[in-house]
């Protein structure tokens, strides 16, 4: 797993033990302290450098990485404009969790809830009930465990019992985190298949693996395999009649982490959200297509109801009484004040701006790939700003995994990957286009794309052995 990283094996076990190599100018007025006094890589230094140096250091060594703004896999915001990076500069050393010295902070934050709860038409948007998170991932996991505390509370004549296993149905094109959710709270994860063209969650076979000890539904506003909506008022309907035929009465969670934020938008017809009443919660993530950069994302309920009282602690610190409700303690301000920042600079009309420009984008991204003829469309980039592409069924001399080794040559970060279960068959390529990624870079993408074709239609096979080492997918 590479984001877990591991100490050195040992004096002689296979790193690179060398001291960190120092240019002799970053000694200043001494050259040769530059050279003698270099740090260690896997250990604390034994005494201090001078900042200037430190920075050098640190800012050399990350030269090596990719270039946010190419990266086509990523759904991240990679560009904010200036007046934004000044204030996560003026709040990065601000605590969430400390509202009683940080009043005003908290105050945006309760802003930030009202402002979503009315985008998404809960049905008193004052009497929501929200907070901020780290991102989709924690706020996917307290909506995972409000759903289990509500089932738990409607079933405690026989929960705990080795007769009642919560379980929580899904589509396998569902995030990671909801299978971490499952796994680490003990839930069973029942997982809709694809089947054909079908790519995410149907309706009807959600609501039949749904059981008396179902917690929930998840439905995804905009799958990260493809980019598609799923459909949520189906899904709701579907459980609408089971309740009618079995008196089974189960929630739904809209994981909105990406389309919550595009839908409101560009799509405001699209009944989705709070307007659905078997809806019981969304999350977003505001650092995805709520233009922040990563560390923030939103947990909303439709009601007090919806969120058991008991899940929520009132702590008494530094000052005052805090109902908290997060699985983080300590957290820096500085991403709320940028969401608060982003809504109050653009408005539902700038979003609506900025959102249709990355779809327009997207859609004419997604013509120039079709129009090449290598390769056949999964999804157009007509929902979320992103598409999905797979090679025509005539192209035998190269795959998607050598198109997307050929692209990072070039800077382009664009992932490859196999579907799941059902569709192993299928390998795509995946292209996210956010704010920041013009049609002038997309330009770009496509004249690179067509100068590697030549080569790659004339190798007599893929090249590409490992696909799981070769993929950049990481949803």
């Amino acid at each position: 797993m590479p984001p877990l990283h591991h100490g050195p094996a040992g004096r002689s076990g296979g790193r690179d033990e060398r001291p960190m190599a120092v240019n002799p100018f970053y000694g200043v007025a001494d050259p040769a302290a530059g050279m003698t006094d270099a740090p260690p890589k896997h250990r604390l230094p034994d005494g201090p450098l001078l900042p200037s140096t430190a920075y050098q250091l640190v800012h050399d060594e990350l030269m090596l990485d990719g270039n946010a703004r190419l990266n086509l896999a990523t759904f991240v915001t990679t560009w904010m404009e200036p007046q934004a990076d000044v204030l996560l500069a003026e709040c990065r050393d601000k605590n969430m969790i400390d509202k009683d010295e940080y009043p005003r902070t908290a105050e945006l934050e309760r802003r930030c809830v009202a402002m979503l709860a009315d985008l998404w038409h809960a049905p008193d948007p004052t009497t929501a009930v929200g907070c901020s998170t780290t991102g989709s991932s924690e706020a996917c996991m307290l909506a995972g465990m409000a759903l289990k505390r509500r089932w738990a509370k409607r079933n405690a004549d026989r929960y705990p019992s080795r007769d009642a296993r919560p379980n929580l149905v899904m589509g396998i094109n569902v995030q990671v985190c909801w299978e971490k959710f499952c796994d680490y709270w003990e839930v069973e994860a029942r997982q809709v298949p694809m089947e054909g063209d079908r790519f995410h969650l149907d309706p009807a076979a959600a609501a039949e693996l749904c059981d008396e000890n179902t917690i929930g539904v998840v439905g995804i506003l905009g799958s990260t395999f493809d980019g598609s909506y799923e459909p949520v008022a189906d899904l709701c309907a579907a459980l609408d009649q089971l309740q009618e035929r079995t008196g089974l009465d189960i929630p739904v969670h809209v994981d909105g982490a990406s389309g919550a934020m595009v839908a409101p938008f560009l799509d405001p017809d699209l009944v989705w959200d709070f307007r659905l009443p078997r809806v019981a919660s969304i999350n977003t993530s505001g650092h995805k297509y709520g233009l922040v950069y990563p560390g923030v994302g939103w947990a909303l309920w439709r009601d007090a109801d919806a969120l058991p009282d008991d899940l929520v602690f009132r702590v008494n610190y530094l000052g005052g009484d805090m109902p908290t409700f997060a699985l983080n303690f300590s957290r820096p301000g500085a991403q709320v004040v940028a969401q608060y920042y982003s809504f109050l600079r653009l408005g539902r009309e700038g979003y609506r701006a900025v959102q249709q420009a990355s779809r327009d984008v997207a859609r004419g991204l997604a013509e120039r790939f079709e129009a090449l003829g290598d390769f056949r469309l999964l999804t157009r980039g007509d929902e979320l700003p992103v598409f999905a592409v797979t090679t025509a069924p005539d192209v035998t001399a190269y795959d998607v995994f050598d198109v997307s080794r050929r692209l990072r040559e070039h800077g382009w970060l664009v992932p490859a990957y196999t579907f799941p279960a059902h569709r192993e068959d299928l390998a795509v390529l995946r292209v996210v286009c956010r704010n920041g990624f013009s049609a002038d870079l997309a330009q770009l993408l496509v004249d690179d794309l067509t100068r590697i074709l030549p080569d790659l239609r004339s190798q007599s096979h893929p090249q590409v052995r490992d696909k799981d080492a070769a993929t950049s997918f990481h949803h």
